[in-house]
């Protein structure tokens, strides 16, 4: 290894017999734009082995030293992630909560004695980790120098299953067998006549205050090495959140408890020295929520997809009503493609609207490429496209359905999609609109 690339190619594995000809092109160079998960993680599984197999015997001085002050460095969280992956390959995936009593609860002793039999194991979680943090932070120095910013998308919730809870369930409402008391989700919405239950712990909003919300900074504070700017998610649940008991099957029997507000902000802003933030304001959010964002000077985001409903002259989302400290949409990963939006999920008086509004004849050959000159042409500060729109893309490119665990994240760009003609089409917005 020179650096951080592998020498070696996919061929070269599969002439020398350690990775089979149809896993490597069926999974490593598919000509489809649906990942099989299972296939190419197989692959992937077997790629890394040999990467860390050949950097143990063959890394240069430089590479082992920038391994070891890569664990030194990041030590407060590494070994316990190390940790905890390898205790998932001794359970075979199993959750931490089903382990052994020692291991579920953490005793330090059995701990130590397992590190000290998977030294090994272990060891080869924490140089993936270097590697992808040495290739991440190339990358975004590269950009970075060529004017290109990092968006990151942080999920307000971590799984029960994580590292985080395992290692600190005082901050999480859990019970003293370590059961889920509370869990996360939202109310009917949009998406879902029953609304969501994520299987989620809630926060124990104040044990995290009594340590100056400790955890969530380190978090924050991590996130802001790899992303310029961060896209909080479920930003309302900073106003209040829903919580759902324990048993129930549904999300309706939840309640709203309320969140944090502006105190935890306080303390970003004087550990990060700036609120970098920009604010999921979108679903069932009460006027609470736009006061909190507002109060602390984030922006918002608006969907042009939710801006032709019965409301759509007083809308926020329609584009007279947009300000500038704010983002705009065609849609996000949540929402269907423009394409599939305007064929299976608008009315015939929403068509309507989205036709007198763009004093336009819409069609689904068109409405792609037009919601993406509207949101080019609002006067937010920053307008995002998903790329399926770019490429007028239907349903079947749909990224992500909430509320659902299958068949989602599987899209993927195929180099012979980005033709010249797109380019240009992208380039005539920017330059008509200032972006």
């Amino acid at each position: 290894m020179a650096g951080n690339t592998l020498l070696i190619s996919p061929d070269d594995l599969v002439d020398d017999g350690l990775l089979d000809a149809d896993e490597v092109f069926r999974y490593y160079l598919p000509e489809t734009n649906t990942v099989n998960f299972e296939g190419a993680q197989a692959v992937k599984t077997k790629l890394f082995d040999i990467a860390y197999h050949h950097f143990t015997k063959s890394a240069s001085a430089d590479d082992l030293l920038g391994f070891d002050r890569f664990k030194a460095k990041e030590s407060f969280w590494l070994d316990d992630f190390a940790l905890y992956e390898t205790l998932k390959l001794h359970y075979k995936g199993k959750p931490w909560y089903t382990w052994d009593e020692a291991f579920k609860r953490r005793d330090k002793q059995a701990l130590a004695s397992f590190g000290k039999a998977n030294q090994i194991e272990i060891d080869f979680i924490k140089w993936l980790q270097f590697k992808f943090f040495s290739q991440w932070t190339n990358l975004k120095i590269y950009s970075n120098q060529r004017g290109v910013r990092f968006l990151g998308d942080m999920p307000f919730y971590v799984s029960y299953d994580s590292v985080d809870v395992w290692t600190h369930p005082e901050i999480f409402s859990l019970d003293k067998n370590k059961n889920m008391t509370g869990i996360a989700g939202v109310p009917p919405d949009y998406f879902n006549a029953n609304g969501q239950l994520w299987d989620m712990p809630v926060y124990r909003w104040d044990k995290l205050e009594s340590t100056g919300y400790s955890w969530w900074i380190d978090r924050m504070k991590k996130n802001r090495e790899f992303f310029d700017l961060i896209r909080l998610d479920h930003f309302r649940a900073f106003y209040d959140y829903w919580e759902v008991p324990v048993g129930e099957s549904v999300a309706i029997n939840g309640s709203w408890k309320p969140g944090p507000g502006s105190a935890i902000f306080d303390a970003f802003k004087q550990s990060l020295g700036g609120l970098p933030f920009i604010a999921e304001d979108l679903g069932d959010v009460s006027q609470g929520v736009y006061e909190l964002r507002d109060k602390i000077g984030l922006a918002g985001m608006n969907l042009l997809h939710y801006a032709f409903g019965d409301d759509m002259p007083v809308s926020v989302h329609i584009p007279h009503n947009h300000v500038v400290n704010s983002v705009t949409y065609t849609g996000t990963h949540d929402n269907n493609t423009t394409m599939g939006w305007y064929q299976e999920n608008t009315t015939p008086k929403e068509r309507k609207r989205l036709a007198s509004y763009l004093r336009a004849r819409v069609n689904k050959g068109n409405v792609s490429h037009l919601l993406m000159e509207l949101c080019y042409s609002s006067v937010s500060a920053i307008a995002i496209i998903p790329l399926q729109d770019v490429l007028g893309l239907d349903a079947e490119a749909r990224m992500n359905m909430p509320s659902t665990k299958r068949n989602n994240w599987g899209w993927r760009l195929l180099s012979r999609q980005l033709k010249p003609e797109i380019a240009a089409r992208i380039r005539r917005l920017v330059k008509l609109y200032n972006r």
